[in-house]
Parts: C-alpha cells; sequence; structure tokens
C-alpha cells in the first residue's frame, strides 16, 4: 500500500503568527473577563499612620476635625479689623500680648488696636485681617500703615482645606506620603487597610539552573524568579519565593499544595501552553479549574489561567521578556484587584514615533521602548529571547490589532514601567 503524499503548509517564518480555524482572544477581552471575574481576597487590619505606607484602604476615609481647624495667620504681621480701615495713613496702639502657633492670645482684641500675631498662630476674635509686617513701620506700642487693606488678607479660614466629616480619600486607594499627612492633619492616627497580597513566583523547567551556580550548556539560568520577584515587591505586594520546580508532575503538585498554603495569588512561568511537559496547565486542567487562553498578542501567546485548592493561579509563558509583557499586561491590573485596589489599567500617553514598523492585523503588539527627546525608541530587535530589551526599555508601545504603518513621527501609544504602577 503507497504512503500518501504529504502536504506541508505554506512557510510563514513567523512563529506569532495566528493559526486559522483557532479562537485567539484579543487583549482587551481577556482584559475584561479577568476584570469580572476577579475581586478583592484580603483580609483587612487596622495600622498606624507610621506603617500605612503603600496599603490600600479597606474603606472610605472621613475627616475627623476640620483643617485647619481654627482660622490662622498665614503670615508673620499685625492683626487689625480691616473693616473700620479705609484710604490713607493709619496708626493703630498695639493691643498687650501676642498670639503665636501653641500659643494664642486669649480673649478678644479691642477695637481700633491691632495684634502682634506670627505664622500660623490663631486668629483671636475682634480682627478679620492681617496686614504684612513688611508693610508696617513699627513705633514705641504702635504701627503705621497705608490703607485700604483688603479684608481676609493673609488669613486661612477654619476647614478652608477640608471640613469635619468630608470625604478625604476614598475606599481602594494606595496610601502615599502626602496621604499620610492627610490623615494627620484630619486626626487619624490609624487607618482601616488591606492586608498586603501575597504573591508567589515559581518557575518550571528542567533546564533552569540558579543563577551563579554552575550550568551545563544546555541549561539556562533563571531569570524569570528574581524579575517576577522584583515586580510583585515594586507593585507594592509581598512577594513569596517559591523556588523552581522540575518537569514532573507530582514534584510540581506538592509545590502547588505548599504554595497554596503561603500565598495568596501564585504567578508561575513555564508549562502553560498544551505541549508534552507544560505540566502546569495540564495539573490545573485535571483539578478542574483551568482557563487556558491563547492570547492574540505579540509577544507572549499562552496564559493558564486556574484555582489550586482556593487559591489563583497565572500561568505566565517561559520566555522572560512574554513573561514580563504578560506580568504588565494581565497579572498587573488582576493583582491590583484583588488587592482591594480596583482594576487599574494606566492611561499612558500618545508621543510620535522615533521608528518605522509595517504591522499585521489580527494582533496586539508590545514593543519594548523609552522615551528620548520628547519622541518614542524601541529596542532595535522584537526577538523574545532578548531579555537586554527589557533592561534597555523604560515602558512598552502598545499598538492595538488593527492593521498600521508607523513612520517617524507617527503618534503611538507608550505605557511607561511607571504607568503600570512599579513603584521604582
Amino acid at each position: 500500500m503507497s504512503q500518501p503524499i504529504l502536504t506541508p503548509p505554506p512557510l510563514k517564518n513567523d512563529c506569532f503568527a495566528l493559526p486559522p480555524g483557532a479562537h485567539w482572544t484579543p487583549v482587551g477581552e481577556a482584559q475584561a473577563l479577568l476584570q469580572t471575574r476577579l475581586r478583592a481576597i484580603t483580609g483587612q487590619e487596622v495600622l498606624p499612620l507610621s506603617g500605612a505606607l503603600g496599603r490600600v484602604l479597606a474603606c472610605d476615609v472621613h475627616a475627623q476635625r476640620a483643617n485647619p481647624p481654627t482660622a490662622n495667620s498665614a503670615v508673620d504681621g499685625y492683626a487689625v479689623r480691616g473693616a473700620d480701615l479705609g484710604e490713607g495713613v493709619h496708626r493703630l496702639p498695639l493691643a498687650e500680648g501676642r498670639s503665636a502657633a501653641g500659643a494664642p492670645y486669649v480673649g478678644e482684641v479691642p477695637g481700633g488696636q491691632a495684634l502682634r500675631i506670627l505664622t500660623g498662630a490663631a486668629v483671636p476674635g475682634g480682627v478679620d485681617t492681617v496686614i504684612l509686617q513688611e508693610d508696617v513701620t513699627l513705633g514705641s506700642g504702635e504701627i503705621a500703615f497705608h490703607g485700604p487693606v483688603k479684608i481676609g488678607a493673609n488669613l486661612r479660614r477654619a476647614g478652608e482645606d477640608c471640613e469635619a466629616g468630608a470625604l478625604i480619600l476614598s475606599k481602594g486607594r494606595r496610601l502615599t506620603p502626602a496621604d499620610l499627612a492627610l490623615l494627620a492633619a484630619t486626626g487619624h492616627g490609624q487607618v482601616q487597610v488591606y492586608r498586603r497580597l501575597r504573591v508567589g513566583v515559581l518557575s518550571t523547567g528542567d533546564e533552569l539552573v540558579e543563577a551563579g551556580q554552575a550550568a551545563r550548556e544546555d541549561q539556562i539560568f533563571d531569570a524569570n524568579r528574581p524579575m517576577l520577584l522584583g515586580l510583585i515587591a515594586a507593585l507594592g505586594y509581598e512577594p513569596v519565593d517559591l523556588g523552581t520546580a522540575p518537569d514532573d508532575r507530582a514534584r510540581l503538585e506538592a509545590l502547588f499544595d505548599d504554595a497554596a498554603t503561603k500565598a495568596d495569588v501564585i504567578l508561575t512561568s513555564g508549562g502553560a501552553s498544551a505541549g508534552d511537559e507544560d505540566h502546569v496547565s495540564a495539573l490545573l486542567q485535571d483539578s478542574g479549574a483551568l482557563t487556558l487562553w491563547r492570547i492574540a498578542m505579540k509577544p507572549g501567546r499562552p496564559l493558564a489561567l486556574g484555582v489550586w485548592k482556593g487559591t489563583a493561579v497565572f500561568g505566565l509563558p517561559g520566555n522572560p521578556v512574554a513573561a514580563m509583557v504578560c506580568a504588565l499586561v494581565f497579572a498587573a491590573p488582576a493583582l491590583a484587584q484583588m488587592a482591594g485596589q480596583g482594576w487599574r489599567w494606566p492611561e499612558g500617553q500618545r508621543l510620535p514615533a522615533a521608528f518605522e514598523k509595517r504591522k499585521k492585523a489580527g494582533r496586539s503588539e508590545f514593543l519594548r521602548a523609552r522615551v528620548r527627546d520628547g519622541k518614542v525608541e524601541v529596542f532595535p530587535s522584537e526577538g523574545s529571547g532578548r531579555v537586554s530589551g527589557l533592561s534597555w526599555a523604560e515602558g512598552l508601545v502598545y499598538l492595538p490589532e488593527e492593521a498600521m504603518e508607523i513612520t517617524a513621527g507617527t503618534p503611538v501609544y507608550y505605557i511607561s514601567y511607571r504607568d503600570f504602577g512599579l513603584q521604582i
């Protein structure tokens, strides 16, 4: 019996080409599904302000008292009743005493007199305006100045920053140093926040060796784990190093069991596709909790999402460039939602390109990029094995699914690493 004649497919020379007949999930569709399926999963705790920096608010916060709590002087000068003063030169006797920050004047300033007042001092009754000391001639027990004066000048009114009971910070906000100042100024010594999300990072593959150790020529150093652990820390979460798993189903299952007790979320790299040695997706498939998406994007097509004993698992591609891009595009906004911050997709900015590229339709592309002289440069090679391009770059250029031809000056959508939420 003769063998059938084999007919090879057309040569594409493009490992990212989308094969016909298969469903490739657009980036926006995958993000929308994540956004609807995920929710905040961490508990809550009350922390003093000294330990709350970078934490996510678990509830709205209202001012416990007004800021400032009472009217006070914005300058060093003299408090007067401006409503009684018209044009011309005025000479007023000085009231006895003064008003200083922390040592207010007691009582009401007598009519027709001026009171020495210092910056931040409470404004007593009987006066409504402060004159700069530079605008005053000081004599023996009196001052002279020109009128008219602007009533209310150089005063901070009570509650002009915020009134007591006003909403000052909203649930889901990650606290900044400035937020801590606002909380303290309005009377808060502690705040209710979400517990810090614990994110475990696990690399898979027999070919991996710990950086710094001896390696055979057929082995590679594990670049993904330090990269992803650093990314998790830079996003403000608690990184949990889960080590490296060999291409062994039983060993990987044991590591997953251990990880589920240590982390709220697990990020794996490698083994997320459907090959013979892709044990991550196979294990999640066996557990009955797997979604395996073929994402229409470059770099980083396979993305496995699953649950292992109640713990969410993100299966990222094994290639470091693809792992980093997928972590930024999918894991970063998803982790923000799981940490109580809400879905966070960066706005980025439109900037002129300093490169040329012809892009086919059908997939989104993320190019390693940086901005110089107001224009966006991209890394010379789009090869997904070029780890140096991640270090060279300061962000990504996002090119949507449609075909486009980019020439010098074409506006492109640039997202810096900081825009993704990296605190670096």
